[in-house]
């Protein structure tokens, strides 16, 4: 994508829009001008509450209830959802879980969640809204990956394993897109904690790695969906792993610990 994307008069749907993260982007999105925003949640409730809420902004709104870890189900809101609105031009993938137990403490229904949603969901809804966007040649598909997926940590060896496969899912869509000359762009986005609820509790370990609240996150990532980004990374010193991975493990496993990275998880407490 070599020109910057517009939200303006555009439909947007966001996973995981009930509460949030996700609840603030769809809010941004209306403010930025979108024509439609479309809530998928498993909470019905909240997402209704929401596009209240986006109505009030100014665009119209739409929800379902969608488990997105769920093929089948995720293809039949699509199907009802391309029927709706007519087409999809940006699709967030925001939806996410994180259990927050030691490995040995994860059970099979932990482990197959965590994945379903934060992994496996990425294909479903990609594979139900990608052949229209193909058709238009046009449209933005993001995911709300995590830091987690470029450095693991204590007690998130499912989290983490999953958002290391979104990363890596992502960077292949896009190549295989830019391989088919295609107008359809893509954004990852790995965020270190923010400040929702999911991970209520977490303390980072290192004044250069911290915390970021809700609302300026969401306002960060809707302005890199309307660039020309590829990849967001937030704070800004989540790029020093890039870096970093070119020293020796072992080196790189002691900035790790030195940045208080596995002691962030040892108060967690998660959504309740």
């Amino acid at each position: 994508m070599s020109e910057p994307y517009s939200l303006a008069g555009k439909t947007v749907l966001i996973t995981g829009a009930g509460s949030g993260i996700g609840r603030l982007m769809a809010l941004g999105a209306a403010k930025r001008g979108a024509k439609h925003v479309v809530i998928w949640d498993l909470n019905l409730q909240a997402a209704k509450a929401v596009v209240a809420e986006v109505k009030a902004a100014g665009s119209a709104a739409s929800a379902q209830k969608v488990d997105v870890s769920q093929r089948a189900a995720v293809m039949t809101a699509a199907a009802a959802t391309l029927t709706d609105v007519g087409g999809v031009d940006v699709v967030v993938n925001n939806a996410g879980v994180v259990s927050g137990k030691n490995f040995l403490s994860l059970g099979e229904k932990d482990i197959t969640q965590t994945y379903g949603v934060n992994t496996l969901a990425l294909y479903w809804t990609i594979q139900a809204f990608l052949p229209g966007m193909l058709e238009r040649d046009s449209g933005r598909l993001v995911t709300i990956a995590s830091a987690a997926g470029l450095a693991g940590s204590a007690t998130l060896t499912d989290y983490s394993g999953s958002k290391y496969a979104a990363v890596g899912f992502m960077e292949s869509l896009r190549a295989e897109l830019r391989d088919g000359g295609s107008g359809v762009s893509c954004l990852t986005v790995c965020p270190f904690y923010i400040n929702t609820g999911m991970f209520d509790g977490v303390k980072s370990g290192s004044p250069l790695l911290k915390i970021t609240e809700a609302e300026p996150s969401a306002t960060r990532i809707l302005n890199a969906i309307e660039s020309t980004k590829r990849e967001l990374l937030m704070p800004g010193m989540v790029y020093s792993v890039r870096y970093l991975r070119l020293l020796p493990v072992v080196v790189f496993d002691w900035f790790a610990d030195a940045f208080g990275i596995n002691k962030a998880m040892k108060t967690f407490r998660g959504r309740r």
